[in-house]
């Protein structure tokens, strides 16, 4: 896992770079998962079993977190055995057959213990989409992969709340930015009506989740959902009366949805708010539609 401990003059990346991979991280997560399986993560993990104070023993400590994120993430047979060296990143895992699991972390978790349940997080998640199958091409968009999966099921808030940044020096784990973190984690808190903001004890993360979270909610308020806002809904009108007038003619370059002609008439298709599976419905005016990977009813207004 990437671990970025930077100076004043070398700052935390912001915004939303990775969003493409995020939303396809998501898809892919109810794809393997299925809605039931996703729904099995409904509750997060809670903030007193990732726990660590200073006087508890490490090792000790660190075990105790590891399994409490193991029941979490429903790999009973994995035994995460944890350890401490100096490294370049944050933390790092070996992936085997199991049933038993090598942790690293970094030997400055010994003294940032508060810390070592976000780097866990991240590290059991691994063994977890590895024993899924579940991976994407490459380093990078694989390990947005995990820090999206990580947030979705319920422990990532963990690795979000690890963000710290000031004047002087800033900490970020993962490879998320922090704005993504709190866009993954709104995403997980509209599906399954949840409010992480208590748990933040880091003012950076609680500022990060609250821009991540209007980003999300973009995602439901974009047309043809009916709760589109006003210029989206003109906008569509516009490009409705195209397609109509010239069937077959590409969309304009940034919209979130594509008109499509066929023997039954116009119809429209754009990505779940949710799953962002792309789903396609009639153009009809009010239409309730329900998306076939993760069951949520889209109200619309085609």
């Amino acid at each position: 896992m990437a671990d970025e401990g930077r100076s004043a003059g070398s700052p935390v990346v912001h915004g939303f770079p990775h969003l493409d991979t995020v939303r396809s991280a998501i898809t892919a997560l109810y794809r393997r998962l299925s809605y039931d399986g996703v729904r099995g993560y409904a509750t997060s993990l809670a903030p007193v079993e990732a726990a660590f104070a200073d006087q508890d023993d490490l090792y000790l400590g660190s075990q105790r977190v590891a399994r409490a994120v193991v029941r979490h993430l429903h790999l009973p047979d994995a035994r995460m055995i944890v350890g401490f060296r100096a490294m370049e990143h944050a933390a790092g895992v070996e992936l085997t057959a199991g049933p038993e699991y090598f942790v690293e972390l970094n030997d400055r978790f010994r003294t940032h213990r508060r810390d070592i349940g976000a780097a866990l997080s991240h590290e059991v998640t691994h063994v977890l989409l590895h024993r899924l199958g579940l991976e994407f091409p490459g380093t990078r968009d694989n390990e947005i992969l995990t820090d999206t999966v990580t947030t979705y099921l319920g422990v990532g808030w963990l690795l979000l709340d690890a963000f710290r940044e000031d004047r002087v020096s800033s900490q970020k784990l993962g490879y998320l930015t922090p704005e993504e973190f709190g866009y993954v984690l709104a995403k997980r808190a509209f599906a399954f009506d949840e409010d992480p903001s208590p748990w933040f004890t880091s003012p950076q993360a609680y500022e990060a989740y609250t821009k991540g979270r209007a980003r999300a909610l973009q995602d439901i308020r974009q047309p043809p959902l009916a709760a589109a806002g006003w210029a989206g809904r003109r906008r569509y009108a516009r490009d409705r009366r195209h397609a109509l007038d010239r069937p077959g003619a590409p969309a304009d370059p940034g919209v979130p949805y594509a008109f499509e002609g066929g023997p039954d008439g116009l119809r429209v298709s754009f990505a779940c708010s949710v799953c962002h599976q792309r789903v396609r419905v009639p153009v009809r005016g009010r239409v309730r539609a329900r998306c076939g990977l993760c069951r949520t009813v889209l109200d619309c207004e085609t």
